[in-house]
């Protein structure tokens, strides 16, 4: 039977309820001794993340309570608290936490003051220096609330730069938890790694135990690699899908923006514009056109599916071309010949002469033993003939020969289809006259038919032939050099009036719209003056040129890549605005992170009331290279 033992936690500085989610998510098992995890409260000064925090999972709600003193508040806000204001004391903290014992505390403390975005002159005033004193309000007020009965575990999180620029708050924290008798060790974590997230995220934690509760180590959770962001955001719907709410519409950006960002190449960031040359404030090699109507003059990739296939798919009328990787430089080789010393191409399933280029110019002709008599063979004249078959006719076996006597002596041979010159007898008419000489080579031929040649163009200024029954281009002079090029059109035209490929101008109005109001048939395009201001706000779908859409992140992708949600879920945070959720989000714990974190952390607590203080085991928690205790000496972890 199991032996369930409750763990209980609490959070300063709560925020949307990242490390609650987390915890509420850890879980760790000594023998027959299973922790189970209970939220038992949260304070934040934001009634937007209280709401959130209490959204996040099951626990007492949160409270809404500014932590800073009166000095502080002063400092920040640049006046007087109001009549209602009063600072918070110890018994405030566990009134918060409905009166019961925490055994893990987490304090992410505000850490704007301490960010690397905020510049070293604007951190050093007295507003910021406020709320970095947070950091040390918030241990203090901890340790005051529960010391009849010491925190067992204590998680304080904020950015790596605090280890610089709050050294003497860090040196003071430290001080205080040694007091009240806890062992301390400041270590670097990427919370990307810890929760095997699509981001990498690199944060401060210093980890508190008390060491006469706590007798035994506390180990680091194992580390885990980092995700592809597509691997979460593959999951997710298209951006600016209704279907998932405000959060994940896309943001709006500046025109010039969106330009920047489709030439930012992937995995690099601004200094990729460095390569673009710029004359007069625009791009000189690159021109961004609109995606006409259903991806006009559109070449799908020959690893991608088609669109759907319409009555009119034509290259003019979408994306109805392919790329395709057969291409050989010069053609298509449908029935193409490979020459014998070259390789050839891919086997595909296709491996017939009509489907490429299967087919080889094999130059080890056979011999004649082992050759059949082919169709219209000819044979040498110093050859012998084949068998003389019943089929003795040209196409029917090697019945031809190449007789060299033809030659110009016409006594030699009278050939079929011979042609006599023009100087030159013609031979007896017979009556056979298409086995004789019966062709003459005419040197008139510049004269045509009675003057008049075939396929020939009159001069606008001559007459033209006799106008007979076979009156088409092939038959006689029947067409004419129009030296008017320039038609004068005027009002009642039939073409003009139609307005074929015909363009509004902006500032009037279109004719009537009809069921056939297409662009070659009408006046049914529009000259358009909107190109988008540089500065002006949009949303834009840019075709990089690696063949991908560069864009911002939605808010609710965020919230996914920091596991907030699962890819799947819909989410709308408290507040109006994305700025807002963004913030929130950015600002909290990633829940899996937390969740190893307090994996390890529920996994010392078991031991520690089991009476293990020192363990040897083959179990891959223990031998892991990863899991290595945070410190061994006296007065550490």
């Amino acid at each position: 039977m199991s032996d369930i033992h409750e763990i209980r936690h609490f959070h300063f500085a709560c925020g949307s309820g990242g490390g609650k989610k987390g915890l509420n998510k850890s879980s760790a098992r000594v023998g027959n001794m299973m922790a189970t995890s209970r939220c038992i409260g949260g304070i934040d000064v934001n009634p937007g993340a209280i709401r959130n925090f209490d959204n996040a999972g099951p626990g007492r709600k949160g409270t809404v309570m500014d932590l800073f003193t009166r000095q502080q508040y002063i400092a920040f806000h640049g006046r007087e608290p109001g009549d209602q204001w009063r600072e918070v004391t110890p018994a405030d903290i566990q009134a918060a936490a409905g009166h019961e014992h925490p055994h893990i505390v987490l304090i992410s403390s505000p850490c704007k003051g301490l960010s690397g975005l905020l510049s070293e002159t604007l951190s050093k005033t007295g507003k910021y220096q406020a709320l970095n004193e947070l950091t040390l309000r918030c241990v203090w007020l901890m340790c005051e609330a529960w010391k009849d009965d010491p925190v067992e575990l204590i998680v304080f999180e904020n950015v790596p730069r605090i280890a610089t620029r709050g050294r003497h708050l860090l040196d003071q924290i430290e001080q205080i938890l040694h007091h009240y008798g806890y062992a301390v060790a400041e270590t670097t974590h990427d919370c990307g790694e810890l929760g095997g997230l699509a981001q990498s995220r690199k944060r401060f934690l210093l980890v508190a135990r008390h060491m006469e509760k706590v007798p035994n180590y506390l180990y680091e959770p194992p580390k885990r690699p980092l995700r592809a962001v597509g691997d979460v955001l593959g999951r997710m719907l298209l951006p600016g899908d209704l279907r998932a709410g405000p959060m994940h519409r896309i943001p709006s950006l500046q025109w010039k923006t969106w330009v920047r960002l489709a030439f930012v190449e992937a995995g690099s960031d601004w200094r990729s514009l460095n390569k673009l040359a710029v004359e007069d404030g625009l791009l000189r090699d690159y021109l961004i056109v609109p995606d006409y109507h259903a991806g006009y003059m559109g070449v799908n990739k020959w690893a991608d599916s088609t669109g759907t296939i319409t009555g009119h798919a034509s290259p003019s009328t979408g994306k109805f071309s392919v790329a395709d990787p057969r291409y050989n430089g010069k053609e298509y080789m449908q029935y193409g010949v490979i020459p014998f010393d070259q390789s050839m191409g891919a086997i595909s399933s296709q491996s017939k002469p009509g489907g490429g280029k299967y087919t080889v110019a094999d130059p080890r002709m056979p011999e004649k033993a082992n050759r059949q008599n082919g169709m219209y063979r000819v044979v040498s004249f110093d050859r012998q003939a084949g068998a003389v078959t019943g089929a003795a006719h040209v196409a029917g076996a090697a019945m031809s020969v190449a007789d060299p006597r033809g030659g110009d002596d016409p006594s030699k041979l009278h050939g079929k289809y011979p042609v006599t010159s023009w100087k030159e007898p013609t031979r007896t008419v017979i009556a056979g006259a298409v086995n004789g000489a019966c062709a003459v080579a005419d040197p008139r031929s510049n004269t045509g038919f009675g003057g008049k040649g075939k396929y020939r163009i009159n001069g606008w200024d001559e007459p033209a032939g006799t106008v007979i029954a076979g009156s088409t281009t092939g038959q006689g002079a029947f067409a004419v050099a129009d030296p008017r090029t320039n038609l004068d059109r005027e009002k009642g035209d039939h073409y003009l009036t139609g307005g074929h490929y015909g363009v509004i101008p902006w500032d009037q109005h279109t004719g009537a719209v009809s069921a056939s109001g297409k662009f070659d048939n009408g006046r049914w395009s529009v000259a358009d003056p909107r190109i988008p201001a540089a500065d002006e706000k949009l949303i834009a779908i840019i075709q990089s040129l690696d063949g991908t859409w560069h864009r911002p992140f939605t808010t609710l992708e965020l919230a996914a890549l920091q596991s907030y949600i699962d890819p799947e879920e819909k989410l709308v945070l408290d507040g109006l605005s994305d700025q807002e959720w963004r913030e929130q989000i950015g600002n909290m714990i990633p829940p899996d992170s937390m969740e190893a974190i307090g994996n390890e952390y529920f996994l010392t607590l078991l031991l520690a009331w089991s009476g293990e203080t020192f363990q040897l085991s083959a179990s891959k928690v223990w031998v892991q290279p990863v899991a290595v205790a945070l410190s061994v000496a006296q007065g550490s972890l």
